[in-house]
């Protein structure tokens, strides 16, 4: 395990969304936006930071039987800070994704890296590992949002990029780009333009092929017959 691998692996290598499928649910639900999906990742990546930065400081004192308590009042406390510093300098995110900022305590990614590796690794090693988690998490999120936005919309950020038809532009936006379903096709995608690079990715069949000389096979015509 190497700093490099722990903060740029899941990127790529062992993305929490695209491999592991973990977080798909506000991936889905708030990436018709650039804004709203940038706001997010950075959200989910500041929860999952803190928490496994404490956790792996308070690793050797908790105890085994309180540890799942503990961890998601840790977590819980990150978002309580983070909900507070969204309404307070964005609160237009805030009113926009109070639902799903709030569901990060539950949220598979910031739960899995805080029991399989904060639990078990040094603090420096545990911040990586929030931080890198959190950005694998953010770059599925850009890159679904911004696809999302631009033929939904024809904009980034608010601001145009392709002038509609309404406008005196050639562009006709894309309506069901806006809606969850699009997100749910575009992450498919991504997974297998991934596991089609990364070969080594992809899950080995889950049953054995048993191929069969004709000789062996049954003489189901002449059983019928008779």
């Amino acid at each position: 395990m190497t700093i490099r691998s722990t903060l740029f692996g899941p990127v790529f290598e062992d993305n929490p969304v695209l491999l592991q499928v973990l977080g798909v649910c506000s991936a889905l639900a708030i990436t018709n936006s650039l804004y709203t999906s940038l706001i997010m990742g950075v959200s989910l990546t500041a929860v999952c930071t803190f928490s496994n930065g404490v956790i792996s400081a308070l690793r050797h004192i908790i105890p085994s039987s309180l540890r799942i308590i503990i961890q998601m009042t840790v977590i819980a406390t990150g978002v309580v800070v983070v909900d507070q510093v969204l309404q307070a300098f964005a609160p237009d995110a805030a009113r926009t994704l109070s639902v799903f900022i709030g569901l990060i305590v539950t949220n598979c990614i910031v739960l899995g890296r805080a029991e399989a590796f904060a639990a078990k690794n040094s603090v420096g090693m545990s911040l990586l590992d929030g931080i890198g988690n959190g950005l694998g998490y953010t770059a599925v999120l850009v890159a679904v949002g911004t696809i999302r936005e631009l033929f939904g919309a024809g904009t980034l950020l608010g601001v145009t990029i392709w002038p509609t038809a309404t406008d005196g532009g050639l562009f006709v936006p894309n309506q069901l780009m806006l809606l969850p379903p699009s997100a749910f096709f575009i992450i498919g995608f991504f997974i297998w333009g991934l596991r089609a690079w990364k070969r080594e990715q992809m899950e080995a069949p889950e049953y054995n092929e048993v191929k069969v000389r004709p000789e062996q096979q049954p003489d189901l015509v002449g059983k019928n017959a008779s």
